[in-house]
């Protein structure tokens, strides 16, 4: 029982006069950081770790795969805004979150992930269970450490915490060989002085910039604003819907920045690009001006590079000067933090009616109604979707895998908040929407859950259903189970003469692996049992999958195929394009 708990190790020796332990030393660092939970597994090298953390107030989350537990940190992150800890051990401890630091990555997520190490003179000799997790990892993070001196100890986890948290963010992994983590260290008060001459942040933005920006967009008539995940890092989205509102100037985002703004403002276009609206990717190859905050012009939103958006003139606010003209040619850049460059533009910006723009916006809307055909017997999941955006209010945090399912989601879940949809946009890792669900739950415990799944996705995550029922979390999951890994037969339909090469599934009853586990299982296999069992879920005060049987071969639509331009998209109702 936890009140039942010895007061004192068994298994160290007490630290000399003055000194503490540097297991204890970890602990006593990360309270000053405002770590008051973290995720992880527990292993050989790390104990001292957690013996340490046996007596901290420090909450731990036990998963039952690193990889679980470097997604519940991550989505733990996305949701509140802190920086997302995790601590495994090393070797297959180690390599295990990799696919979660690389999601983080390149989605600029703030993690700090503690490795357990073997002892250092053990380092480069191949120790049981030895990795060498800074070269591993080092591709896929922001930064990272091996302390190998007691001594910098203290110094690297506060410069960890910063580097994740400050400029774009990202993951940054702290190796910590088992001798360090016992060695005695002397006893520190303060914070260490933060001394990184090579890293420095622009965050305010050049002036002249600034006002450039503004004047393009009050010298415009076909203006459109391109959103992306950076608003909601850097908390902009107040700011960015002044600034949309003030200027009156329709606004699209990609799919890391679905929630910065309200998609039931007459104003929103909605999502972009390969499975983006018509009418945006339309406004897009017509406007004169696109104004990219936060955004990087992956290739999912561009389609092909050379005939995006030809009539524009491109200004790009970023935090990180690497983006600006790395996959686009950009004509005014202005670098620094969203949020504090769009106060700034506000107050340089004018309101113009644009009549004209939104009539042509709007013809666009009514001839290009993002809709599906919903007169079948069979559920189509995107009506799955749709009926859980009615009974949430749309106000849920929604959390998703990645394949058809994401993109339906994007697509008829109507996001109104920022923070309230996590997903992996950049890496697509399969997988993520189940875990990522539990750390969001557990970092928004007032808050309605769910995770909006495929089977396959689903399947890759599943065992970690003991943490959320031990933990007493009420996630919702919804799998949209059609048999398939849906993108991937999407695809082989299209370009491959529908020949389904293992991306068909034999799946169990989803309803009944809950249940195994002590979690509640629904299925759902009638159109009219959808409404229901999603009152039954969102009812349910643990956690609840509900396993609903779609139809098996719908398709997301529209689709911008590779090579094509935003404007030649596939599955419109008319199956055609608009000549731009």
């Amino acid at each position: 029982m936890e009140n039942e708990k010895p007061t004192q190790s068994l298994s160290q020796s007490p630290p000399t006069q003055g000194t503490k332990k540097g297991a204890q030393v970890f602990c006593e660092i990360l309270q000053r950081e405002g770590v008051d939970l973290m995720f992880g597994y527990p292993g050989g090298v790390v104990l001292p770790l957690f013996d340490a953390l046996y007596d901290s107030p420090i909450k731990f989350v036990l998963s039952r795969h690193e990889q679980g537990a470097t997604h519940m940190a991550d989505a733990y992150a996305r949701t509140t805004g802190k920086v997302g800890v995790v601590l495994v051990t090393s070797g297959p401890g180690a390599c295990n979150t990799v696919t979660g630091l690389a999601t983080a990555f390149m989605d600029s997520i703030p993690l700090v992930v503690f490795t357990g190490q073997v002892k250092t003179p053990l380092i480069g000799n191949d120790a049981f269970q030895e990795a060498d997790t800074t070269g591993i990892t080092r591709p896929i993070t922001k930064h990272n450490y091996i302390v190998k001196d007691p001594r910098d100890l203290v110094r690297t986890i506060h410069e960890a915490f910063h580097i994740a948290r400050t400029g774009r963010p990202g993951p940054v992994v702290v190796d910590l060989p088992v001798d360090v983590s016992v060695a005695d260290i002397a006893h520190h008060r303060g914070r260490e002085e933060m001394d990184l001459p090579g890293y420095k942040i622009r965050s305010e933005g050049h002036l002249r910039q600034i006002k450039r920006a503004a004047e393009a967009i009050n010298a415009s008539e076909r203006p459109v604003i391109y959103a992306g995940g950076g608003v909601i890092l850097s908390d902009a989205s107040p700011e960015l819907r002044a600034m949309v509102n003030k200027a009156n100037v329709p606004i699209t985002t990609t799919l890391l920045g679905l929630g910065c703004f309200d998609e039931s403002d007459p104003k929103s276009l909605m999502m972009l690009g390969m499975h983006g609206t018509a009418y945006a990717n339309y406004a897009i190859q017509e406007c004169d001006l696109l104004v990219a905050v936060g955004a990087r012009f992956d290739d999912r939103i561009t389609g092909d590079v050379k005939r995006f958006a030809p009539q524009a003139l491109i200004v790009h606010i970023d935090i990180d000067p690497s983006s600006i003209s790395k996959n686009v040619k950009v004509d005014i850049p202005v670098v620094g933090d969203a949020r504090n460059i769009l106060s700034r533009i506000i107050e340089f910006i004018e309101s113009k009616p644009r009549e004209a723009w939104f009539a042509r916006i709007n013809e666009m809307k009514r001839k290009y109604p993002l809709t599906y055909d919903n007169s079948s017997e069979g559920i189509k999941p995107q009506y799955v979707i749709e009926e859980v955006c009615r009974q949430t209010e749309g106000r849920a945090i929604i959390c998703t895998g990645v394949g058809q399912h994401q993109m339906w989601t994007a697509q008829f879940y109507r996001f109104s908040l920022p923070r309230h949809f996590v997903t992996s946009g950049g890496l697509g890792t399969m997988g993520f929407g189940f875990p990522a669900a539990i750390g969001a739950q557990i970092a928004c415990p007032n808050e309605t859950v769910v995770d909006i799944d495929g089977d396959s996705s689903f399947s890759m995550t599943l065992n970690e259903l003991p943490t959320a029922v031990e933990h007493k979390l009420p996630v919702k999951v919804c799998v949209l189970n059609n048999g398939y890994m849906g993108m991937v037969r999407q695809w082989q339909e299209l370009f491959y003469g529908r020949r389904y090469s293992k991306s068909y599934l034999q799946n169990p009853s989803f309803a009944k692996v809950a249940e195994a586990f002590g979690a509640i299982g629904l299925t759902a296999t009638k159109k009219t049992e959808v409404p229901k069992v999603i009152e039954q879920m969102l009812a349910a005060d643990t956690c609840c999958v509900v396993d609903f049987h779609v139809e098996r071969e719908e398709n997301v639509w529209p689709m911008v195929a590779a090579g094509k331009g935003l404007h030649e998209m596939d599955g419109l109702p008319t199956d055609t394009s608009e000549r731009v």
